[in-house]
């Protein structure tokens, strides 16, 4: 006979592997906006496109052994969704991006950046990257309040119970609900713009690389290792751009999106109960399916409406913006944390570091002059 403790114990293990399933599928209200777009606007191919994705959460499962998400570049994404990149130029400028990012986790200059950049402008760049995910979310849910609203009730369960499988049954009803739309013919189409431009290239990475190396890397290793302590000795801001850059480096010539390590990744799936290894096979598998099974399994994502998704997104970014190192910040800090967080959710991550390392210097400056006696100077 099974005893009391027995079934208790394997009652957690499902809800926790439940829980795994359903954190899996958290960061779809980022991935789905630029790859539907990109693929039925024929710039890219669905096929190598989510072959991508698949490889690069088998690599995260294997080499990171945790949640660590793959997404895709959203500078590129929206380079590519106004026209900006043509096919070829994207596999281009994805290559470069993953050479510099080899080059640079080779060296030790990148992790001694990362550990000088100061703690108050860490938590507000990844404050206002948070901000920046829930103002994109509420244009998508305004599209349909009347499903954006119920998936938001249901995705709120979360907080009551962390590990539940809510974005899965958020997602699975938003399919059954969904009309039963045919594929759209972008996605059967060729990639279209093989012409290359080096002033689009030249463009394209220097719009990226800044934003991939302050959220996909800096900001990424510090929220990897406040989400899971347990696998902190395997992420390092060396090892996120170094398995970024091989991704990038193997796999946009080969047609697939160029990818990188978000920190609001990461919490849309620690989010909705993503806490180990299972979380990424399940990725992986769901978009070897989408790959190897063809359009109707691209079809079934196309049809998840958008009110949906934007749900999806502002859990995402309510996660990264109400850290737990937010709250934890000494009180003279956190004007620093609220002035690099609205520059970012204004000007964007380059324009947030500059901001929050100035405010870093003027609290320095000013916590140094009452150390001292001096008084700061009126303005």
């Amino acid at each position: 006979m099974t005893s009391s403790s027995e079934k208790r114990s394997r009652r957690q293990t499902l809800w926790a592997l439940g829980g795994d399933v359903s954190g899996a599928f958290g960061d779809l209200g980022t991935l789905l906006p630029y790859v539907i777009a990109a693929t039925t606007l024929g710039v890219l191919a669905p096929r190598p496109v989510f072959i991508g994705f698949a490889v690069g959460y088998l690599l995260v499962a294997l080499l990171y052994r945790a949640p660590i998400a793959v997404q895709p570049m959203k500078a590129l994404g929206a380079m590519m969704l106004v026209g900006g990149l043509t096919a070829g130029e994207t596999a281009l400028v994805g290559t470069t991006l993953g050479l510099i990012l080899l080059a640079l986790a080779a060296t030790p200059y990148l992790g001694r950046a990362a550990r000088a950049l100061p703690q108050s402008v860490t938590v507000g760049l990844q404050a206002g990257l948070g901000l920046m995910l829930v103002a994109l979310a509420l244009k998508m849910m305004a599209t349909g309040w009347w499903l954006a609203l119920p998936a938001m009730a249901a995705l709120g369960l979360s907080w009551l119970w962390p590990r539940g499988p809510w974005a899965l049954l958020v997602v699975v009803a938003a399919l059954w609900l969904a009309p039963g739309d045919t594929l759209p013919a972008a996605m059967n189409a060729t990639p279209v713009g093989d012409g290359i431009s080096p002033t689009s290239v030249a463009g394209g990475v220097l719009a990226q690389l800044p934003l991939t190396l302050l959220n996909a890397v800096v900001v990424a290793a510090a929220v990897s290792h406040s989400l899971f302590p347990g696998a902190a000795a395997r992420v390092s801001e060396r090892r996120l751009a170094a398995s970024s850059g091989l991704l990038n480096l193997v796999l946009t010539p080969l047609g697939a999106m160029p990818m990188c390590h978000g920190a609001g990744g990461m919490a849309a799936h620690y989010r909705f109960g993503a806490r180990s290894l299972i979380a990424p096979l399940t990725m992986a598998a769901a978009c070897a399916l989408a790959a190897l099974q063809g359009d109707a399994i691209v079809a079934w994502l196309v049809a998840i409406p958008t009110p949906v998704v934007g749900a999806l997104l502002a859990f995402a970014g309510i996660e990264l913006t109400l850290s737990k190192r937010l709250f934890d910040a000494r009180p003279d800090c956190r004007p620093v944390i609220g002035a690099t967080a609205v520059a970012t959710l204004i000007g964007g991550a380059l324009v947030g570091l500059v901001a929050g390392l100035a405010s870093e210097r003027l609290r320095r400056h000013l916590v140094h002059r009452r150390a001292t006696g001096v008084p700061p100077r009126r303005g």
